[in-house]
């Protein structure tokens, strides 16, 4: 047991690890002969536990920015891509590390010794940079991660909190909106839907509540301390899955009334979404290490990334089918309050989120936590460390209140971040790792891959922004589609 919690401090560490150059091959521990490394049934579990959030539940309105037919064609396509590039990854790590005779590479170490092996000078000038920008995407997506979970958190105790005893009042969309899923509305103007006025605090008040709480979770340098914890909180998000797709499939609705394919200006917000969910390139590597059979990681990695598609695709198709246009940022968002099933569901996952916040955090303050403590005297060194800790918690959450929008802050973290440690930094690695001259097939491959990782970061966040900033074209109050607003509007004076 105590392995597997080590385990969990490894896999949220991946680019933190340190090049020792000074170690040679005969100090390297034989991955292969290790007796004390995880077994090909941990490695799985740590794939799906890696890879299986908060992004899962946003993946059906992902699919109404694609299409019912287009969104899971291009979701499929992206895992395969995803799943190749943490391949990528994994060969160019060995590589590396075989031809300098060092031990295992994480990350951005793989990235920076690749740069310094390069034939071009300028890249060897710029390996440390390449190091450097790396951990600012992971520091980057970790903190988003966190900003999400903000949102999710406040929404859905907002949800539990008030949806029992909401009092409703049908409503044209110029008003006030809380998360409606109900139909359209004859009566009201341009044939918009009706929507409901509820009569609870605002979501942003929420999100501040959550602060106090999430700042002394962040003080947390031990992830080892919350084994119990974790454990408990992913079979409390398992138990949310089961029940989430037991109440989708009671009634799967006619594909037909979908469109097939959404307008191209909504793709890249399903970009943005599709890849925050693919989030678990990070752990490749720190389990490829710690594996007791290394040669079965890719066996494990196809089987467990195989699964995770499958979930993903299931969750998105059905989740829109039965919800059609009405689905939200988060799938448990749509759920109604009639039954005890539906407020477990987000009991339980804002349970597993809440844990999870600890987790991801852990990353981004062992970066720069550091870097604050050194340049301060020894006395001060521990109050630094709480300030920095609590700084960064009230950063995120900063984020949180000027864009209370879930579907918002996942497309922007995702195509910022996560598209470039995913989809950009793996293939330009392989160019430059290799040690000869790459086949022309090989550099099409590998920039077409970078190529539309930088598209989808460049639209997505060109897309998300854009409508963060002017939420309607016109300017008005009017919710944004109809539905897609999590937070309520003040009506204009």
């Amino acid at each position: 047991m105590e392995s597997v919690e080590q385990l969990d401090m490894e896999v949220m560490t991946p680019l933190m690890e340190e090049v020792k150059g000074d170690e040679s091959s005969d100090d390297d521990l034989d991955k292969e002969q290790q007796p004390h490394g995880i077994t090909f049934t941990q490695t799985l579990l740590h794939l799906l536990k890696g890879n299986i959030g908060t992004g899962l539940l946003g993946l059906p309105l992902a699919l109404r920015n694609a299409g019912i037919v287009l969104g899971p064609v291009c979701l499929v396509i992206m895992g395969v891509v995803c799943v190749h590039c943490m391949h990528i990854l994994v060969t160019c790590s060995h590589q590396l590390s075989e031809r300098l005779k060092r031990s295992t590479l994480g990350y951005s170490n793989t990235v920076a010794v690749a740069m310094e092996m390069s034939s071009s000078q300028c890249l060897r000038k710029c390996a440390p940079f390449g190091r450097q920008l790396v951990d600012f995407f992971l520091v980057l997506t970790q903190l988003g991660f966190c900003s999400v979970y903000f949102v999710f958190l406040a929404e859905n105790i907002k949800q539990v909190v008030e949806g029992h005893s909401t009092n409703t009042t049908t409503v044209v969309p110029m008003a006030f909106n809380s998360n409606s899923s109900e139909g359209r509305d004859d009566s009201s103007p341009l044939g918009e839907p009706a929507v409901s006025v509820t009569t609870g605090l605002d979501q942003r008040l929420y999100i501040l509540f959550l602060l106090p709480f999430l700042i002394l979770l962040s003080f947390i340098r031990d992830l080892r301390n919350m084994a119990t914890l974790c454990a408990a909180a992913n079979l409390c998000m398992a138990i949310s899955l089961v029940l989430i797709f037991t109440y989708i499939l009671s009634d799967v609705g006619d594909p037909r009334r979908l469109p097939y394919v959404s307008t191209w200006s909504k793709f890249p917000f399903f970009f943005g979404t599709a890849i925050f969910a693919f989030e678990g390139i990070g752990v490749v590597l720190p389990l490829e290490n710690q594996m007791r059979e290394s040669r079965r990681f890719q066996q494990a990695l196809n089987i467990g990334m195989a699964i995770v598609i499958v979930l993903y695709v299931s969750l998105a198709t059905l989740g829109y089918l039965h919800f059609g246009d009405d689905i939200k940022g988060s799938i448990t968002l749509n759920l109604p309050h009639d039954s005890w099933s539906n407020l477990l569901v987000k009991v339980l996952y804002s349970f597993g989120v809440f844990v999870s916040f600890a987790v991801q955090f852990f990353v981004p303050a062992e970066i720069l936590v550091p870097v604050v403590c050194k340049r301060v005297s020894e006395p001060w060194k521990h109050l630094a460390d709480l300030l920095t800790r609590a700084l960064l918690t009230v950063l995120t959450c900063v984020v949180a209140v000027l864009v209370p929008r879930l579907d918002l802050v996942i497309s922007l973290v995702g195509a910022v971040s996560s598209s470039a440690l995913a989809l950009v930094f793996p293939p330009l690695v392989e160019l430059v790792a290799m040690p000869t001259r790459p086949s022309p097939l090989l550099i099409l491959k590998d920039v077409s891959i970078a190529g539309l990782g930088f598209l989808g970061f460049l639209t997505g966040t060109y897309v998300t922004v854009g409508e963060i900033i002017y939420p309607d074209n016109q300017g008005q109050t009017r919710l944004h589609d109809g539905r897609n607003w999590t937070t309520p509007i003040a009506p204009p004076p």
